[in-house]
């Protein structure tokens, strides 16, 4: 399963609908979202039991204000409808990973 697009208004729908999603704040002109991109594709094609949406803050600016989201890329993991945790800029897709692990154990 490839990653999912989240717009404002389909964030709350997302969050309800799925028991783990993280939502990617990023931007096309950010370099390490950028980058960032295929590392969660991949991830999302592993973990399949984890939904990544990614939501674009030049297309879509109020949900990533409500939750403080403050630098790209921001990585925010929900966990039956409640913040779990928050992670903020590029890092490797193994510490990504065990964010992942460490937030839903």
């Amino acid at each position: 399963m490839a990653t999912i697009k989240s717009t404002d208004e389909s964030f709350d729908a997302l969050v309800k609908e799925n028991k783990i999603i993280i939502f990617d704040f990023w931007a096309s002109w950010c370099a390490p979202c950028v980058k960032m991109s295929p590392l969660l594709e991949e991830i999302s094609e592993e973990m399949k039991d984890v939904k990544i949406a990614k939501h674009n803050l030049d297309d879509e600016p109020n949900v990533p204000v409500t939750h403080g989201v403050r630098g790209i890329p921001t990585l925010i993991l929900f966990l039956d409808g409640e913040k779990k945790s928050t992670k903020v800029g590029l890092v490797p897709k193994s510490e990504i990973v065990s964010w992942i692990k460490e937030s839903i154990a």
